[in-house]
């Protein structure tokens, strides 16, 4: 008895594999989709990053003015996303390196100085050595801010007494 029972079981579980993997029931791209009260193609979540969209690209192509707004963002995001690596004065010699991770190149050195800022720009974008793009992480707008900031950096390194204005250089020479 307990066989034919097993066959009995065994003959509904195969009959209930019916379904063709194959061809199941869809919805068009652009039909009406009763769940989710209007088309099946949902709006994209806030912040997703489109590729060849042109604002996108027009914000790659257009460096901001260089406000003091603008280094604040800078800071922050290369904070956030540099300085793991390369240190929080651009020195290569963040985190991630004391780690084992390959030393990345520091901001002040004499290549770097000389580089123009599209350089700093694509290499955020596009990777560089074992850094890998970061063009879907940060936005074109914030990677204009970083740059800005590692030219702060780079200039804070290297700036001389006859780069600060006249007004504030007794402020510097009265420091003890």
């Amino acid at each position: 008895m307990t066989r034919l029972a097993l066959v009995v079981v065994l003959a509904g579980l195969v009959a209930g594999c019916d379904q063709n993997m194959d061809e199941q029931p869809r919805y068009s791209d652009y039909s009406r989709a009763p769940l989710f009260r209007g088309s099946v193609l949902r709006p994209s979540p806030a912040n997703t990053v489109a590729r060849d969209d042109p604002e996108r690209e027009k914000a790659a192509h257009t460096r901001p003015a260089l406000t003091p707004e603008l280094l604040a963002r800078g800071k922050e995001r290369f904070g956030i996303f540099c300085s793991p690596c390369h240190g929080g004065g651009g020195d290569g010699t963040g985190i991630i390196v004391q780690r084992g991770m390959p030393r990345p190149t520091s901001y002040h050195d004499e290549r770097l100085l000389a580089a123009d800022d599209q350089h700093f720009f694509d290499v955020i974008t596009n990777g560089y050595g074992a850094m890998y793009s970061y063009a879907a992480r940060v936005p074109a707008a914030d990677r204009w801010a970083i740059v800005a900031y590692i030219r702060a950096l780079q200039l804070s390194r290297h700036a001389s007494l006859d780069d600060v204005p006249v007004d504030e250089r007794s402020k510097l020479e009265a420091a003890p």
